[in-house]
């Protein structure tokens, strides 16, 4: 008795060891032969009456070796380990939801007959997607349960999965020892990706499914993002805010200091460029008596790409009408520190800001944030005394000699906004890992902000930094038409001098603005590097539900890409023959299929703006 059962234990073994070209072979093969037979491997419905997790919360306490045999539940999932003891007893881990629960297939409690029993699981593989019908119960080991009577494969697995030994140990109380040592991690808290049974990152970023469904703890992460976004709705509805949509298409690309991304509309003859940014558009709701508005929607920004920056990113910004930045850095205080308490059940996360071979360090969400005045603490810090004209050419090139003597680089075109921002990330930013405002910036960094109410040549503007990144930006807002057009005008000599990144004139939001808009005060912030923070992701990617692949058109930039960056450029495919870069004529996009003149004929930004 004791060698059938150790070669069954060989035969349910002996696909792990199988050539992973031969596993897929052999399935597709068994498939042929079932839909031969007229069966359909995909059946059409399966009718759940509970999930794995209801079942656990049902039925967690009975006492080890209790059944409730009186009441029978059907539930589904996907197997991650099977074990047999003998060919008519065979154990599953059976997933769900995050949720494990193992299913006990007893020949002595099904509804087939030995053969039929034994056909059935034999076919059975780590993966499958099925159905079980049984009644709930716990081993004599102590280990939650169900006694499955029926179980039928829903959707096969044709491929062969990884194991994880820490979960899909073979010996159950192996398992249940290395359970207890593998901690259900949550919000705030750090992550573990040694535990993890897929590692390769381009496997997990190209094949997301795969990083969900053999990574558990990646699918509490999404369910982090999602938590954040129904916190930040629930958060503006209850103060009378209006959630609304602006076009993510438009004519001028403002908004934002960025570089865009151009595409063609072939309809209307004519291009279109994707939003940097949607303020522009919302303060227009402002304009027209819609007090507080608010979006959370995709960005896009055609510039460079790191741990902390995407091309598309999604944002949150919100308006409101009657209000100022001093109200809105307390509105920041109130929606950060309330959300990481509801997520996390305290004011302090653990974060791997130093990265994962380091300890990760804790920051503190507990209000009030600290404020930091931008010219006057890098002032202090830099033993600087910046000019008060920062528009002179003077203040220019004492700007640009004070980055050189601390050898501070910043890539041409050396503007002064831009002078000043490299600095500040050398001498404020290092500083900024618990939340900390940085507050008052100059005039000539801030084109849509109010001019400040008591100290010339500044703003009335704040950023919020955490673990030295900017996660927000808000100001009182501009709403003055003519100071507005002034600065576009400044922002467009920024352009002509090379800054890509600088705004274009908007003459129809400097019209709305003529209509009149109301003192108002608004904010965007970064979902992506909030979602960061509270799931421990140190790479932005590790918490979208997406991945990007390419597959290449012979562009030796993009194949330098894939090399150095396999997760992004797939982002290019998106938009292979209809977008390309303002500026950037390098990438030779197939645009055949598009009813419209070349590229090189297109006019510059600015051209169309005005």
């Amino acid at each position: 008795m004791a060698s059938k059962s150790q070669h069954q234990k060989k035969h349910v073994g002996e696909d792990d060891n199988m050539d992973p070209t031969q596993y897929l072979q052999n399935r597709l093969a068994s498939l042929a032969l079932a839909k031969a037979a007229g069966i359909n491997p995909y059946p059409h419905k399966f009718t759940v009456s509970i999930s794995v997790p209801e079942l656990i919360a049902a039925y967690g306490s009975l006492d080890s070796g209790e059944h409730v045999e009186t009441i029978e539940v059907s539930l589904a999932g996907r197997i991650m380990s099977k074990r047999a003891s003998s060919s008519k007893l065979f154990f599953y881990d059976l997933y769900d939801d995050s949720a494990k629960v193992q299913v006990i297939s007893d020949a002595r409690h099904s509804n087939m007959d030995e053969d039929e029993f034994g056909r059935l699981h034999s076919q059975i593989k780590r993966g499958d997607i099925v159905g079980i019908c049984g009644f709930p119960g716990k081993s004599k080991r102590g280990e939650l349960s169900v006694f499955g009577k029926s179980l039928m494969v829903l959707a096969p697995c044709l491929h062969m999965l990884p194991k994880h030994a820490s979960v899909h140990s073979s010996n159950e109380a192996e398992s249940k020892r290395n359970e207890k040592t593998t901690q259900a991690w949550k919000p705030g808290s750090a992550r573990n990706p040694d535990t993890y049974a897929l590692k390769d990152q381009e496997t997990r970023y190209r094949q997301r499914y795969l990083d969900l469904m053999l990574n558990p703890e990646i699918q509490q992460v999404f369910k982090t993002r999602a938590r954040i976004l129904s916190y930040y709705r629930r958060f503006l509805d209850s103060r009378g805010f209006v959630e609304v949509e602006t076009p993510v298409l438009s004519m001028v690309p403002g908004g934002a200091a960025a570089k865009p991304f151009v595409t063609y509309h072939n309809e209307l003859e004519t291009e279109l460029y994707m939003r940097v940014s949607p303020e522009l558009n919302l303060k227009k709701l402002v304009v027209g008596g819609l007090n507080r508005v608010y979006e959370i929607g995709k960005s896009f920004r055609n510039e460079g790409m790191d741990l902390t920056h995407l091309p598309e990113f999604t944002m949150c910004e919100f308006y409101m009408a009657y209000s100022d930045y001093n109200d809105l850095m307390k509105i920041t205080e109130e929606l950060l520190s309330g959300m990481v308490k509801e997520l996390t059940g305290s004011y302090k996360i653990k974060y791997h800001g130093d990265g994962l071979s380091n300890e990760p360090i804790e920051i503190d969400f507990t209000p009030p944030f600290r404020r930091v005045d931008l010219i006057e603490e890098l002032e202090k810090r830099s033993n600087l005394n910046i000019p008060k004209d920062l528009y002179s050419e003077e203040s220019n090139k004492y700007l640009m000699d004070a980055c050189q003597s601390f050898n501070v680089n910043c890539p041409l075109p050396r503007t002064t906004a831009r002078l000043l921002d490299k600095l500040v990330g050398h001498f404020l930013e290092e500083s900024c890992v618990n939340p900390t405002f940085i507050i008052n910036h100059p005039e000539v960094m801030s084109p849509l902000a109010k001019w400040h109410r008591s100290r010339p040549s500044l703003t009335e503007r704040f950023e919020l930094f955490v673990n030295k990144r900017e996660l927000c930006n808000a100001y009182t807002e501009l709403n003055d038409p003519e100071v507005q057009r002034r600065l576009f005008a400044e922002q467009l000599k920024e352009r002509e001098s090379g800054d890509e990144e600088a705004m274009v004139l908007d003459e129809t939001f400097c019209i709305g603005l003529e209509y009149g808009l109301a003192p108002t005060g608004g904010m965007g912030m970064g979902i992506d590097r909030l979602t960061m923070l509270l799931t421990d992701s140190i790479n932005v990617k590790r918490e979208m539900n997406w991945g990007w692949r390419f597959h290449g058109a012979g562009n030796p930039y993009l194949k330098w890409l894939e090399m150095v960056t396999p997760d992004y450029i797939g982002f290019f495919e998106m938009f292979r023959g209809s977008t390309q870069s303002v500026h950037d004529k390098s990438i030779n996009h197939d645009v055949s299929r598009i009813k419209q003149p070349p590229y090189t004929n297109r006019p510059a930004p600015n051209d169309i703006a005005t």
